[in-house]
């Protein structure tokens, strides 16, 4: 049974019985040849939009800000997690934020109650791709009991670099929200502890399935990486953290998560220019959910294309 078929029978299921949670859609079905891809929303973090730009002159990103008709201190950021099916195995693409760590984001952390909505057993999983170990990209499987309902073969793929610089992490770079240093460090940690045993480390480049293909790409974190999904001429890529909304107009801006912003940005500005380039889909972390769209060249910067909903 494919994914979309999957949701066709999860809404009949509860046609007449209203529920909170369906007043929003969490998640949209998207063909790549013939891989199934699923967006599927974690919910959304509240954060200072000082991180959107740290780099730059307040009033400057104050004007993004109100160009864009955004509130000018906190914004919400989109939490999106991926499921990739190629052949008989079933992909989660990071695993959102789970268990909420004394932060106060109590919107977020709702990916294992929808993937039970959209009716994927988390038995069912056998590969997990993480762009990188911050808390919000692993916390999920920390929440309690997901483990015991994973499967005991499950393959957990993460770049060593990652795994490495989370064992003495670096946040002298880094712009965040007092507490959250604390919170990641301590969640990588655990994690690390956790799940040791199921780790498939790669270095740079490694085909977890038929088209589908995590690259490190660096910057955000050490490890951080990005996954390419191609099937029959179609192309998708799952940008994790390398891309955020203010990106694409202003790709040299500081975000306040990049452990190297410098390299951060260098990472952004070449992967824009090759989507612009291929033309292929784009879905990242924290860009509005469902986050498909592409990518076009806008004189020195990037212009974002949201896709049309198919539906």
């Amino acid at each position: 049974m494919n994914l979309e078929t999957k949701m066709s029978l999860e809404n009949t299921a509860h046609t007449g019985r209203p529920r909170l949670d369906e007043l929003v859609p969490s998640r949209y079905a998207v063909r790549v040849g013939e891989i199934e891809v699923l967006v599927i929303s974690d919910g959304v973090l509240p954060l200072p939009t000082a991180m959107l730009g740290h780099n730059i002159d307040p009033a400057v990103r104050a004007t993004w800000l109100k160009d864009m008709f955004l509130p000018p201190d906190a914004l919400d950021w989109a939490l999106n997690v991926v499921v990739v099916r190629s052949g008989d195995q079933t992909i989660l693409l990071d695993a959102g934020l789970g268990i909420d760590p004394d932060l106060h984001l109590p919107r977020a952390g709702q990916l294992i109650k929808r993937l039970e909505a959209a009716g994927i057993d988390l038995a069912s999983v056998t590969d997990v791709v993480l762009t990188h170990m911050h808390m919000d990209h692993i916390g999920g499987l920390l929440v309690d009991g997901v483990k015991e309902q994973l499967r005991p073969d499950l393959r957990i793929h993460v770049a060593a670099a990652e795994v490495k610089f989370w064992e003495a992490p670096d946040f002298s770079r880094v712009s965040m929200p007092p507490g959250f240093p604390d919170a990641l460090r301590a969640t990588a940690g655990r994690f690390a502890k956790e799940y040791r045993s199921h780790f498939r480390l790669f270095d740079d480049e490694y085909e977890v399935a038929p088209g589908v293909v995590v690259h490190r790409t660096g910057g955000h974190t050490p490890g951080h990486s990005v996954i390419r999904v191609a099937s029959g001429g179609d192309r998708l890529m799952f940008a994790g953290d390398a891309v955020f909304a203010v990106g694409f107009e202003h790709p040299d801006w500081f975000n306040g998560f990049e452990h190297d912003p410098e390299e951060a940005a260098r990472v952004r500005i070449r992967l824009l220019r090759e989507l612009a380039e291929t033309g292929e889909q784009l879905v990242a972390t924290h860009l509005p959910f469902p986050s498909v769209g592409r990518v076009a060249v806008d004189g020195d910067a990037f212009r974002w294309v949201a896709a049309f909903w198919d539906y």
